[in-house]
Order: C-alpha cells, then sequence, then structure tokens
C-alpha cells in the first residue's frame, strides 16, 4: 500500500493505535465526521494521535498511530462507529492546516534490523513475564458487556503464533499496560530491542502493583 505524505490527525485522550491493533471510534465532532467521509472517499486512512498529558488543548504527541477504515457505519444523525486497524507509526511533522481538521505531514517510522543476538532471549524474558501477569488475571470485555477473564494460555497462544517480535510488543503493550503513558513510551520507541527492554520493566512494575493491592 502506498501512503500519502500528509494526513488527517484526530488526537483523543489517553488513546493509542499500535500497528496490527483494532481500535474501535465512535465519530461524533462534526469535524471528525467531515475528516472520516473525505478519508472514506479517498484512501480510507486515518491518523490517531494521543493528547499531549500536560495540555487540555488538542496538541498530538509526536508519534501517533496510522489505520486503515476497516468498517464505518453512519447513523442516522450524522454519527458513526468505525473500527481502525492499526498499519504504523508515523512522526507528526509540518502542521498544513488546522481547520475543519487538523492535516500534518506524515512520516512513516519503521522499526530498524536488529544484529544482535539478544533479540530472542528478549522476546522469551517478555512471554515469561506476560504469563507471571496474566497468573493475577485480566478481563476484556464480552459481546454481551460484561467482562470476562481471559485464560492466560489463549494469549500466550496466540503470541506464540506471531513471527514479528514487534508484533508481540505491540500486542502485548496494547492490551496489557493500563498506563496511557507507558503505551505511548511503547508507541515512540521504535528500536526493537529498547521497546521490549521498556515493556518488561513497565509490565514488572505493573505486577508489583497488582500483588501489594492484593496484600
Amino acid at each position: 500500500m502506498v501512503l500519502p505524505d500528509k494526513i488527517g490527525v484526530m488526537t483523543l485522550p489517553d488513546v493509542t493505535l499500535f500497528p496490527q491493533s483494532m481500535l474501535p471510534l465512535y465519530i461524533f465532532e462534526p469535524r471528525y465526521r467531515r475528516m472520516l467521509k473525505e478519508s472514506l472517499e479517498s484512501h480510507r486512512l486515518f491518523c490517531v494521535a494521543q493528547r499531549k498529558p500536560e495540555t487540555s488543548r488538542d496538541i498530538p504527541a509526536e508519534v501517533a498511530g496510522l489505520g486503515l477504515i476497516r468498517a464505518s457505519v453512519v447513523h442516522g444523525n450524522g454519527t458513526s462507529h468505525m473500527i481502525l486497524q492499526g498499519l504504523t507509526r508515523v512522526r507528526l511533522d509540518k502542521t498544513l492546516r488546522y481547520k475543519p481538521y487538523r492535516v500534518n505531514h506524515i512520516e512513516v517510522l519503521k522499526t530498524p534490523e536488529e544484529v544482535d543476538g539478544n533479540l530472542d532471549s528478549n522476546v522469551r524474558r517478555l512471554k515469561d513475564v506476560v504469563t507471571e501477569r496474566l497468573d493475577l488475571g485480566v478481563a476484556f470485555p464480552s459481546s454481551s458487556g460484561k467482562e470476562q477473564l481471559v485464560k492466560a494460555k489463549d494469549i500466550l497462544s496466540y503470541l506464540n503464533a506471531l513471527e514479528d517480535p514487534g508484533q508481540v510488543a505491540d500486542m502485548v503493550a496494547c492490551s496489557l499496560l493500563p498506563d496511557s503513558g507507558q503505551r505511548q513510551v511503547i508507541l515512540e520507541t521504535v528500536a526493537l530491542e529498547q521497546r521490549l527492554n521498556y515493556l518488561v520493566a513497565f509490565l514488572i512494575a505493573e505486577i508489583r502493583r497488582l500483588r501489594a493491592d492484593m496484600d
């Protein structure tokens, strides 16, 4: 797929779009309704950036997620529900306009190839920590709206089926990191070994927090 060099940007608090992840969104603001309409009429791409936490204004983080609109349903009142599939990390460069919605030049961020032999051991370490985290329990919303505990073996089976270590890291971050700031750090970390190290550290801290709450 040929990606454009400029794209509309939706800025949201506490939201991170990782490559390959699915993100459901409810589109109700007029500016983003127009952004969705124009995207569907052209490349079907949508960029989602996390709003910088130190401001109440729609100032996006420098690194965002670029996604493909997989499904979109418009309602009678003009609002829409849509599902984005993350494609890649992008750096937001020059802002070309602010109204009716923000448009930025973008730079696609590609994960550099790792040349050392530590990557496999880092991935195994991550999966060990994920197992430890899942043993404490994790729940996801079901189709009925109720939360259901997910079995650790089911998640690990899914992760083991992924051949790309970067995708493993991103799926873990998307699913198991509750802190939006930590998710943004993972999104911004292009170097894979460093990304894995950050993720392990964040998960260990979360495990300690959960165990302290249980005591």
